[in-house]
This record gives C-alpha cells, structure tokens and sequence, in this order.
C-alpha cells in the first residue's frame, strides 16, 4: 500500500515522490530511519533510471525479498502508468481550460515545499552526523559546483563515494 499510494499520489515526478516515500517508510510502516532513507535516495542518485522505481525496488527488497521487490514495483509502476495516460490524456485535452491551468500551477508551489521540507530533513541529519561546520561547506560546495559550474549531480555523488571509500579501501589493501 505504501508504494501504491505513493504511485498515485506522486504528482510531479520522482523528486515529488520521495518525501511521500519517507512518510511512509520511515514514519508510517517503519521499515527503516531517517539516516537510511537517505543513504538509500543517494545510493539510488548514483545510479540511472527513475529514482522513485530504485527506491521501490531496493526498499521492497529489504522489506521482503524478492516477492517484497517485485510487489513493491508493481504498486509503484502500474498505478502511475495507469494515471499517467489517464491524466495526461484528459489533461491535454482539456490544458486550455482555466481550471485545468490553475491546478497544474497550484500542484507546483506544493511540490516546492515537499521538496524543501526534505531537503531541510538532509540537512539536518548532516549536521548531526558531521557538525554544523562541515554540512554547511558541503553545502555550498555542492551548490556551486551543481549550480554555478554545472557538475552533474552522479559526478558529485561518485567523487563523495570515491572520497570515503579511498580510506577504507587503503585500510583493506594495507591488511
């Protein structure tokens, strides 16, 4: 059900789709916490393919094994299909309607805060785990290199993994 109601509520596409996932994951079914969630989506930003379809995927899994994965996508997957010709098709031909213009504009502004209240949440869980200092100067790192010079984000999320493992891979190698 988690997933399912994710895949039908999940207006605005995968990014929209995360902060519902949390709720449901982390609060409502408590599969897992706060810190795992987001190791999880940054696991699953290094790789391609649809975010919310990995998250299912690796989330059903933990949860129940194969049957957990291939029931999770399938919650995740067919609703929004379903939605997505429905919508799109009676959406597209009613997109000149008033009322049809004013709900597209209204659901964007609502998707901004969900992804802002999640982004704050990451912030948050960087500052526990490294200290206000250096989350903040990740931070802003990060934005100037995804904003101002235009790395694309799966660089960034490669170098931070390659960053951490290099220690670890040494410490391995030296045994």
């Amino acid at each position: 059900m988690a997933f399912f109601r994710t895949g039908m509520l999940g207006f605005g596409g995968g990014p929209a789709v995360i902060p519902l996932l949390q709720k449901e994951v982390v609060e409502r079914y408590q599969w897992m916490n706060d810190d795992e969630f987001g190791d999880t989506i940054a696991l699953s930003n290094t790789m391609p393919g649809p975010i919310a379809t990995k998250l299912a995927g690796y989330i059903g899994y933990k949860v129940g094994g194969v049957w957990g994965l291939l029931t999770a996508l399938a919650a995740s997957v067919i609703p929004t299909v379903l939605l997505m010709v429905l919508l799109l098709g009676v959406l597209q031909r009613y997109k000149d309607v008033p009322w049809v213009q004013n709900m597209s504009q209204t659901v964007v502004p609502v998707v901004a805060v969900m992804l802002g209240v999640l982004a704050w949440n990451f912030v948050q869980q960087s500052q526990k785990a490294l200290g206000w200092k250096i989350a903040i100067f990740l931070i802003v790192i990060s934005v100037l290199l995804l904003e101002v010079i235009g790395l694309h984000p799966a660089i960034l999320i490669a170098i931070l993994i390659a960053v951490v493992l290099i220690p670890f891979i040494k410490r391995v190698v030296s045994k």
